[in-house]
C-alpha cells in the first residue's frame, strides 16, 4: 500500500511540474553525458599511452655532408663508419635499458621519406645523401630518454637525438585539454541540474502543502512525508541518466563505425568501457538528486 501511494505521488508530482521535470531530465542527461565522456577520454588517453609508449623509439641521427654548413656539431662533415660503430658500442653498454637498436642507412631513410611524402616537391631535388642515417633505439623504459640524450648528444658525428614521445605528448596534451574542458562544462551543467532539482522540489512541496499537512495530522512520519518528493527527484534523475547512457552508446557507435575507420593510428576503447561507466552514471545521478531533494525538504517542507 505504501509503495503504491509513493508511486502514485510520483506520477502526480511529475504531471504537475511537467515542464520543470523535463528541464531536470535534460540538464541531468547533459551533465552526466559530459561526466561519462570525461571518464572515457581519460581511459582513452591511458589506453593510448600504454599502446604507443611501448612502440616509440629514440632516434640518433648522424651528420651528413650538407650538415657541415648548417650545424656546428657537424663541422667535420658526414659521420664516419667508426663514429657510427662507437655509438653502437655505447648503446650496447646501456643494456638492459636499451631493449633493441636498428640501424637505418641513408638509402633506407630516403626511401621511407619518399614513401611518406610522395607529393613533396623536394623529392626531385633531394638525394639520399641529404637524409641522415640513424640508430633507432627502443627502450625498455621510454621515460628514460634523458639517459640516451646525455650519453650521445654532442658525440662526434651525431647531429641530434630525438625522442618520438615528444610528438605523442602533444597529442595527449590535446586530449587532456579536451577532458578538462568536458569536466568544466560538466560542473556547470551539474550546478544547473542541482538548481533545477531544488526548485522543482520546492514547487512540488508548495503545491502539495495541504496534502502533506493532512498526512502530518494523521501521524505520518517525516520519512513517509518526504519520500514521494525524494523519489520524484530520483526518478527524474534516472530518466536523465538513461538518456545520458543512450548518448554515450550512440557516441561509441559513431566512433567505432566511422571515426575508427578514418583514424587508423589510434586504438579506440570499445563498448565494454562505456558499459562500465553507465552504472556509475545512473547511481551518481540518482544519489545526487535524492540528496539534493532531501536537503531541500528539510529546509522548505514546513507543515
Amino acid at each position: 500500500m505504501r509503495a503504491q501511494f509513493i508511486l502514485s505521488e510520483i506520477g502526480v508530482g511529475l504531471r504537475r511540474n511537467l515542464t520543470m521535470t523535463i528541464a531536470v531530465v535534460v540538464s541531468v542527461a547533459l551533465s552526466l553525458a559530459l561526466a561519462g565522456a570525461s571518464l572515457l577520454v581519460r581511459d582513452q588517453v591511458n589506453s593510448m599511452k600504454g599502446y604507443w609508449y611501448d612502440k616509440v623509439e629514440v632516434s640518433i641521427y648522424f651528420c651528413t655532408k650538407a650538415d657541415a654548413k648548417n650545424a656546428p656539431q657537424c663541422a667535420n662533415g658526414a659521420a664516419t663508419d667508426q663514429q657510427i660503430a662507437d655509438v653502437k658500442a655505447g648503446l650496447d653498454k646501456l643494456q638492459p635499458l636499451v631493449q633493441s637498436s636498428t640501424f637505418e642507412t641513408q638509402a633506407e631513410a630516403y626511401k621511407h621519406w619518399k614513401d611518406m611524402n610522395p607529393n613533396n616537391s623536394l623529392v626531385s631535388v633531394l638525394g639520399a645523401d641529404a637524409i641522415p642515417s640513424s640508430w633507432r633505439v627502443k627502450l625498455s623504459d621510454p621515460t628514460r630518454y634523458d639517459v640516451i640524450q646525455s650519453a650521445f648528444a654532442g658525440h662526434p658525428g651525431v647531429r641530434s637525438v630525438e625522442d618520438e614521445r615528444q610528438i605523442l605528448d602533444n597529442l595527449f596534451g590535446l586530449l587532456n585539454g579536451l577532458q578538462t574542458a568536458a569536466f568544466v562544462i560538466m560542473v556547470l551543467m551539474l550546478s544547473v541540474a542541482l538548481l533545477l532539482i531544488v526548485n522543482t522540489v520546492r514547487v512540488s512541496a508548495f503545491s502539495r502543502r495541504r496534502e502533506t499537512g493532512i498526512m502530518r495530522l494523521v501521524g505520518a512520519s517525516n520519512f513517509y512525508v518526504q519520500m514521494p518528493f525524494i523519489a520524484e527527484a530520483a526518478f527524474a534523475a534516472l530518466l536523465g541518466a538513461v538518456l545520458a547512457s543512450g548518448l554515450l552508446l550512440l557516441g561509441n557507435y559513431g566512433v567505432q563505425t566511422w571515426l575508427a575507420k578514418k583514424v587508423l593510428f589510434i586504438h579506440f576503447i570499445g563498448l565494454s568501457s562505456v558499459l562500465q561507466v553507465i552504472p556509475l552514471l545512473i547511481v551518481a545521478g540518482m544519489a545526487m538528486a535524492a540528496v539534493a531533494a532531501f536537503l531541500t525538504l528539510r529546509k522548505y517542507l514546513k507543515v
